[in-house]
């Protein structure tokens, strides 16, 4: 057997192996499997990555998961267990606002995910989609009227109930040289004081990214997530920005809003 031959043959053998240890363990870990496979952890990302452009996983910070740990979908009551049916209903309305052939961003938040899916469920509006939602990027994946741009970066932003995201400097860097049409981001809190507020998180400098980027913002907020605590501010509040929040907001928050000036509406 030539000397090519055999690398092909050694290489497509520590391929299988990785997928069987995901298969085993649900994650690896690039370190761990250099010294199990005895080569460097260069040639085990170049494996990884390989194998998750063929969709066989997904490459996560340091290593990789199973691809359907992130596209499996579990029913939206079990992912969104508060406000779901507030969600949608902000979800729709803000579908209302995007034109036929725009490009968007939307953010890996929750309400973000269920603008997705109703784009998904919409082919009469052909779309221009990037996100860096994992969720929401799988339910788009099959839409046929949406040309979709999933942002690189390492794959985080699971913890406390939050959906997947690509995160980090490289998410950052790819949406600052976007120009959208449309920008749709999530929030911890709208402070009617302070502005757009976050609990400190990577995903905070993905959403300062997006509101750069996009020409036209909107802000997907259910009323519970009006005058909340915060670690950090985000971006002050604009009236270039629109609002969109459910009719169960507080009456008296909603009033000093409009005072401000602020373009807020309610599904």
């Amino acid at each position: 057997m030539a000397n090519g031959a055999v690398a092909l043959k050694i290489t497509q053998d520590r391929r299988k192996a990785i997928l069987e240890e995901i298969e085993k363990n649900g994650s690896v870990k690039n370190s761990e499997l250099s010294i199990l496979f005895d080569c460097s952890e260069v040639t085990i990302r170049n494996d990884i990555r390989d194998l998750c452009a063929e969709g066989l996983l997904v490459r996560t910070r340091g290593g990789a998961v199973a691809a359907e740990d992130v596209t499996k979908k579990p029913s939206e009551q079990k992912i969104f267990a508060k406000y779901v049916e507030e969600k949608k209903r902000i979800a729709e309305k803000a579908f209302s606002y995007i034109e036929e052939g725009e490009a968007i961003l939307i953010d890996d938040s929750s309400t973000g995910y269920f603008l997705a899916s109703h784009i998904a469920k919409h082919p009469e509006k052909e779309l221009i989609v990037v996100t860096n939602g994992i969720r929401s990027a799988f339910e788009l994946s099959e839409s046929s009227h949406v040309e979709l741009h999933v942002i690189g970066g390492y794959v985080g932003g699971q913890s406390g109930g939050h959906l997947a995201a690509t995160l980090g400097d490289d998410a950052i860097s790819a949406i600052e040289k976007l120009h959208v049409d449309k920008g749709f981001i999530g929030v911890h809190s709208v402070n009617l004081d302070v502005g757009i507020t976050s609990s400190a998180t990577p995903k905070m400098q993905v959403k300062r990214a997006i509101i750069k980027s996009s020409k036209q913002l909107f802000v997907l907020a259910d009323h519970s997530k009006f005058e909340n605590g915060y670690i950090s501010i985000v971006c002050p509040l604009s009236k270039d920005f629109t609002f969109i929040t459910d009719t169960d907001i507080n009456p008296d928050i909603l009033q000093r809003a409009e005072e401000a000036n602020l373009n807020i509406i309610t599904a």
